[in-house]
């Protein structure tokens, strides 16, 4: 079928190119064979705000735009992608852009930091357990904040992840389907890393709208699989509403990996920093170690299990983060 899309704010160079991985896909073919491993690269929607967010803030940006809105709310980690995607989105578009931040501001901006000053996006840093305890008030506060100035605003979540921003992947999996067919050949598995849950509920949506027989896995970075399997399902029940459309849920097939978050939410151990050199080093592939890199290292691992073996072909969606790269410099001391 042919999606009919929402009206969006073109911001993102589409279509990202799918490209094998074939020096990775030999040496980690097993004894009983293995898929051939590719690469869907939204790293590269837009040189400074690439990523997956873009894909999403097209459809957002274009709800807030329908609605009168000159400021744009959000919140995330001090190191978001989505927050620094945001900021800069802002800017190209002349919105004023208000980032809620979890974290303790530190020494001199780096990273994603960095760049959201840059892009002119006032910023507001709340301790962890604040965050987490009041986010509904936090953005409460700053609508108002900007509503006593005479200023109209639109609230985004976390990551973009809602009705409005899985439009982005249900738009991406039905280009990601036509890369792999212009390749010849449909994927059995679709792979991203899960930090919110809108990028797997998008292509998990998109596949099943469009009649694919694509698996599509959220490996997670944070949270439990159980978190996800519920957020995803939340995320499109929320697409459902907005749009007066209707899913049946018991045909969804909402798949989680929740082995290798490790010690937690932008936290990882070495083994994910050797993967992230070696994607580098076989590949020119720059993943992080928030996102992808923890997400690549876990399907690394099942590879060497075998539990792709029966597959031919297995998309690795990049979903960017290179900027999150910087700030854990010091955590790659082997190159040394």
């Amino acid at each position: 079928m042919n999606l009919s899309l929402p009206p969006r704010i073109p911001l993102a160079r589409l279509p990202t190119p799918l490209q094998p991985l074939d020096r990775i896909t030999e040496k980690y073919s097993t004894p009983h064979g293995g898929p051939r491993l590719w690469v869907k690269r939204d790293d590269l929607t837009e040189t400074a705000m690439s990523g997956n967010k873009l894909r999403k803030l097209e459809f957002v940006a274009g709800a807030a735009r329908a609605q009168g809105c000159d400021t744009l709310i959000t919140c995330g980690g001090i190191q978001s992608n989505h927050c620094r995607t945001t900021a800069l989105v802002g800017a190209r578009l002349g919105m004023r852009v208000q980032l809620i931040l979890r974290g303790e501001e530190k020494g001199v901006p780096d990273g994603n930091l960095l760049v959201d000053r840059l892009a002119g996006a006032s910023t507001a840093f709340y301790p962890a357990r604040q965050y987490f305890e009041t986010l509904p008030e936090l953005f409460a506060h700053w609508c108002d904040f900007y509503a006593d100035r005479g200023h109209k605003a639109f609230c985004i979540p976390t990551g973009a992840s809602d009705g409005w921003g899985i439009w982005g992947y249900i738009a991406a999996a039905e280009e990601l389907l036509a890369d792999c067919r212009a390749q010849g050949f449909e994927p059995e598995h679709i792979i991203c890393a899960t930090g919110s849950g809108g990028t797997q509920a998008g292509l998990s949506l998109g596949c099943h709208l469009l009649g694919a027989n694509a698996r599509v896995t959220g490996y997670a970075v944070c949270d439990s699989a159980d978190y996800f399997q519920r957020k995803v399902l939340e995320d499109i029940r929320h697409w459902e509403a907005l749009n007066s459309q209707s899913v049946d849920e018991t045909s969804l097939d909402v798949r989680v990996n929740a082995d290798y978050i490790g010690p937690g939410y932008a936290e990882a151990e070495e083994p994910v920093y050797r993967a992230i050199a070696e994607a580098a080093s076989l590949e020119g592939l720059l993943l992080d170690p928030v996102y992808t890199g923890k997400a690549f290292y876990g399907l690394l691992q099942e590879l060497r299990k075998g539990s792709y073996r029966d597959c031919e072909n297995l998309v690795f969606v990049h979903t960017g983060g290179q900027f999150g790269l910087f700030p854990h410099r010091e955590m790659f001391p082997f190159l040394l």
